[in-house]
């Protein structure tokens, strides 16, 4: 099963919906939540430090549970850092993120969120 990657294009209407609908300047540093899954929790409780190494906060390593139909058990790892994107640069992130799941060898790189820099 191939996963699709977020594209430059999925950034360009991220920020232009936010420009439209978001409460906050996404012209401003703004917080943002990056997402790592896999089943095998071991591998993201070892990529959490190389993270914070980086200078990302580690929110949490949460699970679900293997679902009636099938669907197993994943873990998810969650960073946040607060910083100034716009939709090339963000493009640049999630590009960073994918090679360092494939670097580490994690599932997937789930995406991102955003919400104000309190």
């Amino acid at each position: 099963m191939s996963i699709k990657k977020i594209s430059q294009e999925d950034m360009t209407e991220l920020f232009a919906d936010m420009a439209q609908n978001a409460p906050w300047d996404s012209s401003k540093p703004l917080l943002w939540g990056y997402f790592f899954a896999d089943q095998a929790k071991a591998k993201l409780e070892q990529a959490a430090p190389l993270l914070v190494a980086k200078g990302y906060r580690v929110v949490g390593l949460f699970d679900s549970a293997a679902q009636a139909d099938g669907t197993p058990a994943q873990s998810w790892l969650h960073v946040e850092k607060v910083e100034k994107h716009d939709a090339a640069s963000l493009h640049a992130r999630n590009q960073e993120f994918y090679r360092f799941a494939e670097e580490q060898q994690i599932e997937t790189y789930d995406g991102m969120d955003v919400g104000p820099a309190v």
